[in-house]
């Protein structure tokens, strides 16, 4: 549509998840009216992030250093292993403040129809490090989706003959929800994870 630079922009901001060709659009059009300083910072920001950022060799969630600075911290337990997905979920898990194990990032989930089997993630990984007799639960804290269901379900299916405590992350009804607007599958999860108040 348009020619040179400015197209060749809008191409690849479009390659982006979750940015389409108008989004492309209106994001390379903003960035060529913006000031050159900004522009600069944001260039040198996806430069940084490109040169510094890695995973880390113990739990696979990114880090700027050898390990991330959940590993490092010797206050966390060794005993209890949260399993994710990809690294986004580590800062939501985080957020609550609630956990104080330790993390295992897969990258990804067990996906047939995109050709990602269990070799493609880090369960490898995973079980040479719960082969070294530490851990005593690991927690699933995969997707409610397909995928996360197929991939805890085949987790737990390698973990229990270790005699390790395998937990999966309750779902059910958000806060400030209706149970009008609950789908079946949800409210069925509702029902089976209720508790004694």
């Amino acid at each position: 549509m348009y020619e040179g630079a400015i197209q060749d922009l809008i191409d690849e901001l479009g390659r982006l998840p979750g940015v389409g060709p108008k989004s492309a659009q209106r994001i390379a059009f903003h960035i060529l009216s913006a000031d050159p300083a900004d522009v600069t910072r944001l260039a040198t920001a996806l430069r940084k992030v490109k040169e510094l950022v890695r995973f880390c060799t113990s739990c696979y969630n990114v880090a700027e250093s050898e390990q991330c600075r959940i590993c490092r911290d010797p206050r966390r337990s060794e005993e209890v292993l949260c399993v994710v997905e990809e690294p986004k979920d580590v800062v939501a898990i985080e957020r609550t403040g609630e956990f104080r194990g330790r993390y295992h990032v897969l990258g990804g989930a067990i996906n047939p129809l995109e050709g990602i089997g269990p070799d493609n993630l880090r369960i490898r990984e995973l079980m040479a490090r719960l082969g070294s007799g530490e851990v005593k639960e690991l927690i699933l804290a995969t997707d409610p989706n397909t995928e996360g269901e197929a991939t805890a379900t085949y987790l737990a299916l390698m973990v229990k003959p270790m005699g390790i405590s395998v937990t999966r992350l309750a779902s059910g009804l958000p806060v400030g929800g209706d149970l009008e607007y609950a789908d079946e599958i949800t409210l069925g999860r509702a029902f089976e994870g209720r508790r004694a108040i």
